[in-house]
């Protein structure tokens, strides 16, 4: 009887033990995915060309205050702009179209990711119908790599001037954008935004789950490069919407709609790049460090292998427990 209270109290011992390590590993990795890594050029404001000049000022000191006082360049997006970089995919701005939503891009140290915050204007949500992980998923497919992101907008509108800014800035700074890559990122937008708000409000479902599939898709595909299947995409979308509790919630069609996008992602060229593996994944980890409280509760790989982890750690010191009392 005394081996068995002493038994049990150390497994007790043991548990507490396990749950201080989860802890204290959790509490490090939010404050690694939430730090700022230091910029290597001049960050790039982007403002809409329909503000007025109150509202321009507003927009600079909205999207700069993270700067304190550092230097930025300024350029403006027009009309033109949105027919350059959005049209393409199949939208149908003209060039007399109104921009407000405006952005800053700040360039950031290799393998620190790609980081969206949307700001607040005036205490404000302007921003209506792209999430900060919709930008973030268009922002990787476009080809765009390690940046913070700031976006925000005078007056309620969907955010497609900040997204064409985004294109325009880092243009700007010597990254060429390879247009297949900006109309696959832009059928992406287009579908994932749908998908959000046809699932609105629904039990199960929220737009980080949908963007960390998609994101850790991305990352999967990755591994096989260019030459990836059509069935093997399928395969992977599959593993990902159960990985993050989606396979009852998305219907068929949503489904197909994720495939597509990511075969036109494939056929963009995005698998060619040598950095679109490791942004992906860091992507995925941004993701679910900011939505920390919904990734905590799924049945992710993540998870199971922490679960799996502690019952080894269990079996093994039960094991070795016994082995010393037969001795």
């Amino acid at each position: 009887m005394k081996k068995l209270i002493t038994l049990i109290s150390m497994l007790m011992l043991l548990t507490l033990g396990v749950s201080s390590v989860k802890a204290d590993t959790d509490s490090s990795s939010s404050s690694s995915a939430s730090s700022t890594t230091l910029s290597d050029n001049t960050p790039i404001v982007t403002l809409g060309s329909s503000l007025t000049s109150a509202q321009r000022q507003g927009t600079v000191k909205t999207l700069t205050s993270s700067l304190n006082g550092s230097s930025y360049n300024t350029i403006t997006v027009t009309g033109s702009d949105l027919v350059k970089y959005l049209n393409p995919s199949g939208d149908n701005f003209t060039t007399s179209s109104g921009v407000w939503s405006s952005a800053m891009i700040q360039k950031t140290s290799s393998g620190s990711g790609i980081n969206v915050h949307i700001l607040d204007y005036n205490g404000a949500e302007n921003i209506t119908t792209i999430t900060a992980n919709q930008y973030k998923n268009a922002a990787l497919t476009a080809g765009i790599t390690d940046a913070d992101i700031y976006i925000t907008s005078a007056t309620p509108i969907d955010g497609s001037g900040a997204l064409a800014g985004i294109y325009k800035a880092y243009a700007k700074t010597g990254n060429s954008l390879n247009q297949s890559r900006v109309n696959a990122a832009q059928d992406e937008m287009g579908t994932l935004s749908s998908i959000t708000k046809a699932n609105k409000n629904k039990d199960g479902y929220s737009d980080a789950q949908l963007n960390n599939a998609v994101a850790q898709a991305k990352s999967e595909m990755a591994k096989y490069g260019n030459n990836i299947s059509k069935s093997q995409i399928t395969n992977i979308v599959n593993t990902q919407l159960q990985n993050n509790n989606l396979t009852n919630v998305i219907t068929n069609n949503q489904k197909q709609q994720i495939i597509n996008i990511l075969v036109e992602i494939r056929d963009s060229g995005a698998l060619n790049s040598s950095s679109f593996k490791s942004q992906a994944a860091s992507l995925a980890k941004n993701i679910q460090a900011n939505a920390k409280g919904i990734f905590d509760k799924l049945n992710t790989q993540e998870n199971r292998n922490l679960l799996q982890k502690i019952w080894d750690a269990v079996v093994n010191f039960i094991s070795n427990l016994f082995k010393s009392f037969s001795n």
